[in-house]
């Protein structure tokens, strides 16, 4: 027998594990196998293990065997390769490059990791995996596809001929813990004024546009401002694929649903939009608005609807508002410019702007109310930013978060509504 310090190197290590992954295929009825039953499959694999040990003379100490058999029920169960990543609650991306490389996102910082897949088909079948489990499919016939893992993670599969050099998957995980407000606190996101101020709009039924880059944390924020609305409010979720996780009682998640396999039966969000009116919401939650359902949104907010959240993706308050103009657009109503932009003034209360800085940090870079229109500009002013003071030398973004010193136009409405907000929130000497 082997001595448990003798290693098999990586070349053999990948034959074994084939060879063991081949055998189990043979023995096991894959259909039948399940989560109840892994047990089962676990002496199996330990089995098959034993016998390539003593049978081929395949050196392998313990450590190495324990591995194996983690990473062949990784492959019947799971996600391959993938897993140990899954795993990890400190990842928020994992990006898969063709089966050679594998990058994850971690703190805002994207770095390489050793994993790889054997090659592209092993990589297509984890992919095929993901979709089919979401009734969807991926071939060169229908080579991009939008999907979610059983925990909410939204995942994009791109493949061959418009995929170069091979596959790649993309996976933006969700956890099941949604990150608190204290939290966002604590992270240095925003201060307690900016969270109080955001508090009180929510509750007031300000109608609220989250702007911010792709990672900035648009739904991360989404979700700490959709816990300020009250229990006894009727919320409807409109999302392309679902990640919002909301703490009340009465939500209605609606999701988009792409074609069949012959381009029939898609669902968009515009569809789901009109469809919520009907639906008697006390606000509607758009996850994030990015073509013609834009105008049905902002007429919804401006016909008793409000109180009503959405993102964009936009790099600035102003680039918001022009984004969604260009949306609004995209409907084909032949609206005159202006009469969009009276729309959206009088629709949206407040535009937040969410940045992911340079160190990887999250940081809520303006709070902006728009107070109308001069002319044929809307119009809006800043009440809270961060000013960047520069960069340490270990990268850390250095800066403050301040007001301007304006007391914003809909404070009359919070007072109305019953919240007072303290005159010293918006003082620009005043310490933070």
């Amino acid at each position: 027998m082997f001595t448990t310090n003798t290693m098999i190197s990586r070349t053999d290590y990948g034959t074994v594990k084939t060879a063991i992954h081949r055998k189990l295929i043979q023995k096991l009825n894959l259909d039948r196998v399940t989560e109840e039953n892994r047990e089962d499959v676990r002496r199996q694999v330990g089995s098959i293990i034993e016998s390539l040990v003593v049978g081929e003379s395949t050196p392998m100490n313990l450590q190495e065997r324990e591995r194996l058999v983690q990473e062949v029920l990784d492959e019947v169960f799971g996600l391959g390769p993938l897993e140990p990543l899954l795993a990890d609650p400190s990842i928020a991306d994992i990006l898969v490059n063709t089966h050679k490389h594998v990058y994850i996102e971690r703190r805002g910082i994207l770095e390489e990791t050793p994993i790889q897949f054997r090659d592209d088909a092993h990589l297509m079948a984890i992919i095929d995996r993901i979709v089919s489990a979401v009734g969807r499919r991926v071939d060169e016939s229908s080579p991009m596809v939008d999907a979610r893992l059983t925990d909410g993670s939204r995942v994009n599969a791109i493949i061959p001929p418009l995929a170069i050099d091979g596959p790649c998957l993309s996976i933006r995980r969700f956890g099941h813990k949604r990150l608190s407000a204290q939290e966002l606190i604590d992270n240095r996101t925003l201060t307690p004024y900016m969270l109080e101020l955001m508090r009180g709009c929510v509750k007031a039924r300000l109608n609220i546009l989250i702007s911010g880059g792709t990672g900035a944390g648009k739904t991360t924020f989404l979700n700490v401002l959709s816990s300020f609305i009250s229990n006894r409010e009727r919320v409807v979720t409109i999302e392309d694929a679902a990640e919002l996780l909301l703490n009340q009682v009465h939500v209605v998640r609606l999701e988009t649903r792409p074609a069949n396999i012959e381009g029939k039966g898609a669902v968009h969000q515009r569809q789901l939009v009109i469809n919520a009116l009907r639906m008697r919401p006390d606000r509607i939650i758009v996850g994030e608005v990015r073509g013609e359902e834009a105008l049905d949104m902002l007429q919804a907010m401006n016909t008793g609807h409000d109180g009503s959240l959405t993102t964009i993706h936009a790099n600035s308050p102003r680039d918001a508002l022009s984004r969604l103009e260009t949306m609004v657009a995209m409907s084909n109503l032949n609206l005159p410019e202006n009469a969009i932009r009276r729309q959206i003034a009088s629709a949206i209360d407040l535009v937040v702007q969410v940045t992911r800085m340079s160190d990887g940090t999250r940081k809520i870079a303006s709070i902006a109310e728009i107070t109308g229109m001069e002319g044929d500009v809307i119009t809006m002013q800043d009440i809270f930013v961060f000013r960047k003071r520069g960069i340490r030398e270990n990268g850390e973004v250095l800066g403050d978060f301040v007001p301007t010193g304006i007391r914003p136009k809909f404070a009359e409405r919070l007072l109305v509504s019953g919240i007072q907000l303290p005159t010293p929130m918006f003082e620009v000497t005043r310490e933070r």
